[in-house]
C-alpha cells in the first residue's frame, strides 16, 4: 500500500535532511489505524534498506504508537493493549518467534492500576463515658460533608483510641518530634497538614517554603512507622486563614470593580448632562457581569472557613493500605473540649517554639469503617526471541524499551491536574520503534547470530519499573546466562548529534566496543557511570547483568501532552537503531560475555541522607521494602543484607514501604549505627548497620 504521492527520488531525500518527511507523510495519511506492512517490492529492497525506508517505518511505527486512539499508553487502557498487539504483530513479521507464553509474546502480570471509593464508608467519633451518656458522646461523620477518605490509604474497620501528634514531623536534625513520648500504637492519629512557622520566614522548615516534611507520603509514612493503624488528616489554621484572605481579596476587589463602575458612569451623566440609551445599556451589562462574578466569589468563599480534602488529594496508596481520612476542624473540635488549649491554641503553642504538644485524647475512639477499592488490571511485557546458532547459543542478549506512557496525565506528569492524552512520541514510542527496527534487521541477517537475542517491550515502567522487575524476577532465559542488556528510552530528539550512553563502564568490554562503532557513526557521546537508573536497565544492573541505555535527552515536551509524533527526529532514530544493530552483533560474536564490572555509586536517592546502599525491588508488592541486591562496600552489604531481604525495621521504625524507608533513614546521619531487622527465607533476621556519608 503506498500512502505517499509519486516523488522523484531528489525530493523525497530533500524532504529527509530538512526533517519535513514526517509531515510529508502525515499530511498524507487518513487516519491512525497500524501501518500495513511494505509491498513486496519495497521490503526486498530492505534487506539494505535505504535511508527513506527505514525512517517510513519508524515514523509509521511512532505515529501510530503515539496517536490519540492509543489513549497515551496508559496502564489499564485499552490503547495499551493496542500498543501491545501492535508490537507482537511486528515482532512476529520480522520473524521472531513469540510461541513464548501459551503460544503468545505476552508476559501478564497484575498491577493496581487506579483508586476508588468503596462503596461503604462510615467513621463515628465516640467520646468518654458520662452519667448523663453511659455508651459516650457519639458524634456521626458525614462522607462528603465531615470526612473523606484519602485514596493513599487503605481500608478497614476502625475501633481505635484517638491521639493528637501535632503536624506529624519527626526531625532529629530540628530537634523537633512530634512523637516523642506518644504512644501511638494501635491508635488513629490525628494529623495537621503542612508544618509549624509557616508565616515565618527564618523557620527551620525551609521558611517559608514546604520542606520535605510536608507532603501527605511522609507524614503517613512517619505515623505508621510509630506503629499508628490510622491517620487523620486535619486542615491546619494558617492554611485556612491564608485561603479565606484569599479568597475575600478576590470578593472585595469585585466590589471595588462594581463601585467603581458605577463611579465611572456617574461622571459620563454629569459631563454630558445624560446619559445615552447605548450608555444604559453598556453599563447594565457590566453591572450585571460583576454582580454575578460577586456572587461566584461570594458563593466560593464558605467553602474555604472549613475545607474538605477530595479523595484523590494525597495521591495514590501502596502496600501499607493504612485506613487514612481528611476531616473538617469543626467536626474534630469536641475531641479538644475541656482540654487546657483547643486545636488553634495548639497550633500557635507548637508555631511559638517550634515546640511539639502532642496528646493523648482521652476516652475519644474513633469508630467505623473504610473501603478504598483498587482496581487491579492484567499488563503485559512483549517479548520475541532470535534464536543464536552454534555453541553459545544458549547465552542470551536483551534489548528493550518501554511501550507504556502516561496516559491521561496524573502521576508524574508535568502538567498536574490536566486531563489530556499524553502520547509519549519520544517517551517511549520512538524507544519502541527502534526496538522493532533492530529486531527487523538482526532476523534478517544471515548467517545466525552466535547467541540469542531477546526483545522486550516492557510494561509499567512509568509506575516504577513493574514490567522490566517482574521479567528479571521471572525470566524467560536464566539470568546467568544473559550476557548483556541494551536498553532505549527516548531516543527521538537527536540534537547536534548528541548521544548519552549509561553504563559503558559496566562491562570492562563496553569502552572498546563503543568507541570502535562510534568512529563510524560520528556521535558526540556522552558518558554516564553506573547502571543503575531511572528507566528498566535498572533492573538487570540490579542482577548483576551488564546494562547499556541510550538516550537522546530531556526536552521541554517530557511528560507532558504536547511530546508528539511531528517533533521526531527520524533521521536519528535510524542512526541510533543501525548503531544498536551493529553492537548487538558485536556483543553476539565476540568469543567471551561481557565482564560485569560493579561501580560504587548510589543506587538510589540523593541529598543529604545518609548513604545505605540498598538497590530496591519494584516488583514485590509485600509489605516492607524488598530489596534486589546492595552496592558494592556499602554499609548494607558489610551489614550483611543481600538480595531478596525485605527490611521490615529500620532502628524503632516500622517500614511498609520504600517511602518508609527512605522516611526514616533520614532520621540518621552519617556514622550512626542502626539496628536493621529484614524477612528472609519466611524468618526475621536481625543485623547492625553504620550509615556512610551522603552521596
Amino acid at each position: 500500500m503506498n500512502l505517499l504521492p509519486p516523488l522523484p527520488h531528489s525530493a523525497r531525500r530533500a524532504l529527509v535532511c530538512l526533517g519535513l518527511w514526517p509531515l510529508a507523510v502525515a499530511a498524507c495519511l487518513g487516519g491512525f489505524a497500524p501501518p500495513a506492512p511494505l509491498p513486496a517490492e519495497e521490503t526486498a529492497v530492505a534487506t539494505e534498506a535505504s535511508a527513506e525506508i527505514i525512517e517510513r517505518r519508524l515514523f509509521e511505527a511512532v505515529r501510530y504508537l503515539a496517536s490519540d486512539e492509543l489513549e497515551g499508553r496508559g496502564v489499564g487502557t485499552k490503547g495499551l493493549d493496542l500498543a501491545a498487539d501492535y508490537i507482537a504483530q511486528q515482532f512476529t513479521d520480522v520473524g521472531l518467534n513469540t510461541q513464548l507464553y501459551d503460544g503468545t509474546a505476552f508476559q501478564r502480570f497484575q498491577m493496581t492500576v487506579g483508586t476508588s471509593l468503596g462503596g461503604t464508608n462510615h467513621l463515628t467519633l465516640v467520646g468518654p463515658a458520662t452519667d448523663e451518656q453511659p455508651g459516650g458522646r457519639r458524634i456521626e461523620l458525614k462522607l462528603g460533608e465531615g470526612f473523606t477518605p484519602l485514596a493513599l490509604g487503605g481500608s478497614g474497620v476502625l475501633d481505635l483510641p484517638v491521639v493528637f501528634a501535632g503536624y506529624g514531623i519527626t526531625a532529629k536534625d530540628l530537634n523537633y518530634d512530634d512523637y516523642a513520648g506518644l504512644d501511638v500504637e494501635g491508635k488513629a492519629v490525628i494529623v495537621l497538614r503542612h508544618e509549624p512557622q509557616q508565616a515565618d520566614s527564618h523557620s527551620a522548615f525551609d521558611g517559608k517554603r514546604h520542606s520535605q516534611h510536608a507532603p501527605f507520603v511522609r507524614k503517613l509514612s512517619n505515623a505508621y512507622e510509630h506503629g499508628a493503624a490510622a491517620v487523620v488528616f486535619v486542615t491546619d489554621d494558617y492554611e485556612i486563614r491564608d485561603k479565606v484572605d484569599q479568597a475575600r481579596k478576590l470578593w472585595q476587589e469585585a466590589i471595588d470593580e462594581l463601585a467603581a463602575a458605577n463611579a465611572r458612569f456617574q461622571q459620563q451623566v454629569e459631563q454630558s448632562g445624560a446619559a445615552t440609551l447605548d450608555q444604559v445599556e453598556a453599563h447594565r451589562l457590566e453591572v450585571e457581569k460583576l454582580l454575578e462574578r460577586i456572587r461566584e466569589l461570594g458563593e466560593r468563599l464558605p467553602a474555604q472557613y472549613d475545607p474538605l480534602l477530595n479523595f484523590q488529594s494525597g495521591g495514590g496508596g501502596d502496600a501499607r493500605r493504612l485506613p487514612v481520612v481528611h476531616c473538617r476542624r469543626g467536626v474534630l473540635a469536641s475531641l479538644f473540649e475541656g482540654s487546657q488549649l483547643d486545636l488553634a491554641e495548639l497550633e500557635r503553642a507548637i508555631d511559638s517554639g517550634p515546640t511539639p504538644h502532642s496528646r493523648e485524647l482521652a476516652g475519644w475512639r474513633l469508630a467505623g469503617e473504610i473501603n478504598v477499592d483498587r482496581e487491579e488490571a492484567e499488563v503485559k511485557n512483549v517479548l520475541g526471541v532470535l534464536e543464536g546458532a552454534g555453541p553459545l547459543a544458549d547465552e542470551t542478549i536483551v534489548v528493550g524499551a518501554h511501550y507504556d506512557h502516561l496516559g491521561l496525565g496524573g502521576d508524574g506528569s508535568r502538567a498536574p491536574g490536566k486531563q489530556e492524552i499524553h502520547n509519549g512520541a519520544d517517551d517511549n514510542a520512538s524507544g519502541t520503534a527502534v526496538l522493532i527496527e533492530v529486531a527487523r534487521s538482526l532476523a534478517r541477517r544471515e548467517p545466525r547470530l552466535p547467541r540469542r537475542v531477546v526483545f522486550i517491550a516492557f510494561t509499567g515502567e512509568e509506575r516504577g519499573l513493574l514490567g522490566s522487575a517482574r521479567y528479571c524476577a521471572d525470566p524467560l532465559v536464566p539470568m546467568d546466562k544473559t550476557i548483556a542488556m541494551l536498553n532505549m528510552d527516548m531516543v527521538g530528539r537527536l540534537d547536534e548529534d548528541k548521544l548519552i550512553i549509561q553504563g559503558v563502564d559496566t562491562a570492562a568490554e563496553f569502552g572498546p566496543l563503543i568507541d570502535g562503532m562510534n568512529e563510524r557513526f560520528g556521535f558526540q557521546l556522552t558518558r554516564q557511570s553506573g547502571g543503575f537508573g531511572p528507566s528498566d536497565h535498572h533492573s538487570f544492573y540490579a542482577k548483576q547483568v551488564p546494562v547499556m541505555h541510550f538516550f537522546t535527552g530531556t526536552h521541554p515536551d517530557y511528560h507532558l501532552p504536547s511530546d508528539d509524533y511531528d517533533k521526531i527526529n527520524l533521521p536519528g532514530m535510524r542512526r541510533i537503531a543501525d548503531m544498536m544493530t551493529q553492537v548487538v552483533v558485536q556483543l553476539a560474536q565476540t568469543d567471551s560475555r561481557p565482564q560485569y564490572v560493579e561501580i560504587a555509586a548510589r543506587p538510589m536517592g540523593g541529598g543529604d541522607r545518609p548513604y545505605f546502599g540498598s538497590i530496591p525491588d519494584f516488583a514485590q508488592q509485600a509489605p516492607g521494602y524488598a530489596i534486589s541486591g546492595v552496592a558494592n562496600q556499602s554499609p548494607a552489604q558489610k551489614a550483611g543484607l543481600k538480595a531478596g531481604d525485605v527490611i521490615v525495621h529500620f532502628g524503632e521504625s516500622k517500614i511498609g514501604g520504600l517511602e518508609d524507608f527512605d522516611s526514616a533513614l533520614r532520621k540518621y546521619k552519617a556514622g550512626d549505627k542502626v539496628s536493621v531487622v529484614v524477612r528472609r527465607d519466611g524468618k526475621e533476621v536481625a543485623m547492625e548497620v553504620v550509615l556512610g556519608e551522603p552521596r
